[in-house]
């Protein structure tokens, strides 16, 4: 989500770049956001050159050059500019900021840690025990089912009746 998010505000830029006096600045600024989510390993990387600590990084940077080029008095841009590349960085700090940048494991990885952990819990594993009992009660019920439907079978025309009634008999 964070490189879509990243491509998003990167497009954004740029697109809003073009209603700008000088749009030069603000359009290479989201070129480079672009070309760093491209760059970044994850589902949505076209490169996927850098993996996630590394990216961390480079997003730090990317922001800190997004407020330099906001505050900088060398180039000439419109206040409008400023503003919107300020908006941009502060969008990017938030999505930054709650990001999860640690390294995921391969499926076969997770599958393997939860065969280890199921193994070296033992029978008094609290996972363990609920399944046990959820297997226990559920053997019950379909038992009792079974014994239930064993009971009550009768043929088809036959019509079942309560344990001890009988039916009246006629007058004479």
């Amino acid at each position: 989500m964070h490189q879509i998010v990243e491509y998003l505000v990167g497009i954004g830029l740029i697109s809003a770049s073009v209603q700008l006096p000088n749009p030069a600045v603000p359009s290479l600024l989201g070129l480079l956001i672009i070309l760093n989510a491209a760059i970044a390993k994850g589902s949505a990387g076209a490169f996927r050159l850098v993996g996630r600590r590394l990216h961390r990084v480079l997003d730090l940077v990317v922001l800190a050059f997004l407020v330099f080029v906001a505050f900088q008095p060398w180039v000439s841009i419109d206040i409008t500019g400023r503003a919107l590349i300020g908006s941009i960085a502060f969008i990017l700090l938030f999505v930054w900021f709650y990001t999860d940048f640690a390294e995921q494991q391969t499926r076969a990885e997770r599958k393997a840690a939860r065969a280890t952990d199921r193994a070296a819990a033992g029978p008094t594993d609290s996972t363990e025990i609920g399944r046990r009992a959820g297997r226990f009660v559920g053997g019950t019920v379909n038992s009792a089912k079974r014994w239930k439907d064993g009971l009550t079978d009768t043929p088809a025309n036959d019509v079942a009746s309560p344990a001890g009634w009988e039916p009246p008999t006629p007058p004479q």
